[in-house]
């Protein structure tokens, strides 16, 4: 009996470790970039609450750029998910709120910046509480 279990476990790990045909391949790959964009959005709306509970003057960049720092280091899924919530909030704020072209453009140097690896602590004002 137990040669039998240990057969069938084997026979188990070899067919999981073969090649898979590439339409199971993607499919895996396009679960793992889902995966990763919800992930990312997660990230992305985490920072936007530390940024609105945190309330500090001078730290919109720092948030920005941690936020999509968050989500790329997900993967491609999560680089998405922040370019795309990046992309949407910008162009929401910069027709609606009223703070102008410059303010944008620094926004999405940032956002870009956390996207790419960058430290985010580029962007940390001093005096910000060490929770952040």
């Amino acid at each position: 009996m137990r040669l039998w279990v240990c057969i069938a476990l084997l026979s188990v790990v070899l067919c999981v470790s073969a090649d898979r045909p590439r339409i199971v391949e993607k499919i895996v790959n396009a679960g793992k970039f889902a995966r990763d964009a919800v992930g990312g959005a997660r990230d992305m709306f985490r920072a936007y609450k530390d940024m609105r509970e945190a309330n500090y003057k001078g730290a919109d960049k720092y948030f920005h750029a941690r936020g999509n720092y968050d989500a790329a280091r997900r993967g491609p899924g999560g680089a998405w998910a922040a370019k795309v919530i990046s992309d949407a909030r910008e162009g929401w704020q910069s027709r609606v709120s009223g703070r102008g072209a410059e303010d944008t453009r620094l926004d999405q140097e940032a956002n870009r910046w956390g996207r790419r690896g960058g430290d985010p602590n580029r962007y940390r004002p001093k005096g910000l509480p060490s929770k952040y």
